[in-house]
């Protein structure tokens, strides 16, 4: 038999290997800083490194777990720079809290920017709507865009829509300078938008929703200007799944468009702190809703007794209810919720002056399906960019 243990024409090394078996390698490695000791092995190793990573964020944001493991240097134009040529195979990208970016700094984006999916630039505040034009430029792929407390104003909300990218999650949230005219050009651009957060856009009352496409189920419009006609608006597509409207000042039938039928897929709805709807908008949203799994109610102090019947007779699917600090709940109020919501498996509830101990005992005895917490709850419902059509 012929000896093949000492010959020495095939050397076996890991140097040896392609460069698509060591990428391979590379991405079945567990822990960070066996990624990042990777590429102190060579320059080849270096390189592999470079082209595999395909996500990319800094301490300094807050968007999603930090994927660094090293402490990092204030993020400015020339470093942003250094490491956007480095690393141009990225998908995602987080610039979120590096405050010293402005608009010049993107111009970095012409790298990765090709395969870019998401990218995150909550409190860049010297971001503007020329900012904009360079993501547009650089970016046409882009999936998901957080522009939280970033500068920007209807012209780049126009400008995102004239590029016609294929977005599905926006975040504008505190944008002070955009309003219904931008929404509106966006709405109408971008028919894959599924998720829109606008929460405190003073500047928006809703109407630039109208007309919207039905793809569109999540809107986060929290302390808006809301009015009638703009949350007839924001539901108009029809698709519209979870809604926050927490803090409209809307009256007494103010959102009883909620409850026309166009709605009829709404499964999550808060109402906190609305303090003046009446009980002709929680019947109408009880009865045109029959989807609705969460609805919270906490602090709205004008919804007496018929409203609480409506929502025991007609809230069917209601697994979570928060009734925190309703002034006008009262015993029987109570008893309508205990005996009608047959699916309900917690109510949260305190602060209720008008609701006795006594209601509070017979509720647990006649419904031990129930869980009552005493706690508040300030959100409800998945984040903005979790949100994913069944």
């Amino acid at each position: 038999m012929e000896d093949v243990s000492g010959s020495n024409d095939v050397q076996a090394s890991i140097m040896n290997l392609p460069d698509d078996c060591l990428s391979f390698i590379f991405q079945r490695l567990q822990y960070i800083t066996e990624r990042d000791s990777f590429g102190l092995t060579c320059r080849r190793w270096l390189n592999i490194q470079s082209i595999s990573r395909r996500s990319l964020q800094f301490h300094c944001s807050f968007t999603v777990p930090s994927s660094m493991s090293q402490s990092n240097p204030a993020v400015d134009s020339n470093l942003l720079h250094r490491l956007l040529t480095r690393f141009q195979w990225l998908e995602h990208l987080s610039l979120s809290g590096c405050t010293a970016l402005n608009d010049w700094s993107l111009d970095s984006l012409r790298f990765p920017g090709a395969r870019l999916r998401s990218l995150y630039l909550d409190c860049c505040f010297r971001v503007s709507d020329n900012g904009v034009s360079t993501i547009v430029s650089f970016c046409p792929s882009l999936r998901i865009l957080s522009l939280y407390r970033c500068n920007i104003s209807d012209i780049g909300l126009e400008t995102l829509a004239r590029a016609c990218l294929p977005l599905k999650y926006v975040n504008l949230s505190y944008c002070p300078l955009v309003s219904d005219l931008g929404v509106r050009a966006l709405s109408q651009a971008c028919l894959q938008l599924e998720s829109v957060k606008i929460s405190n856009c003073r500047g928006i009352t809703g109407v630039g929703f109208h007309g919207c496409s039905p793809a569109l189920g999540y809107v986060d419009a929290e302390s808006c200007q809301l009015e009638p006609k703009g949350i007839r608006g924001i539901i108009s597509g029809g698709g519209i799944e979870f809604l926050n409207i927490s803090g409209a000042r809307c009256r007494n039938d103010g959102l009883v468009p909620i409850g026309s039928g166009i709605a009829s897929k709404l499964r999550i709805l808060n109402l906190r702190m609305c303090r003046m709807v009446g009980d002709e908008s929680i019947k109408a949203i009880a009865k045109g809703c029959p989807l609705l799994q969460e609805w919270n109610l906490a602090l709205c102090h004008e919804i007496t007794v018929s409203g609480w019947e409506a929502v025991g007779k007609w809230c069917r699917n209601l697994e979570k209810l928060h009734v925190n600090r309703c002034r006008n709940l009262c015993d029987q109020g109570l008893l309508a919720l205990r005996s009608g919501c047959k699916s309900l498996q917690i109510l949260y509830m305190n602060g209720n002056p008008r609701v006795t101990p006594t209601a509070i005992e017979i509720f647990r005895l006649h419904r031990a399906d129930i869980t009552l917490m005493f706690e508040n709850v300030m959100a409800i419902g998945p984040d903005w960019i979790q949100y994913a059509r069944e």
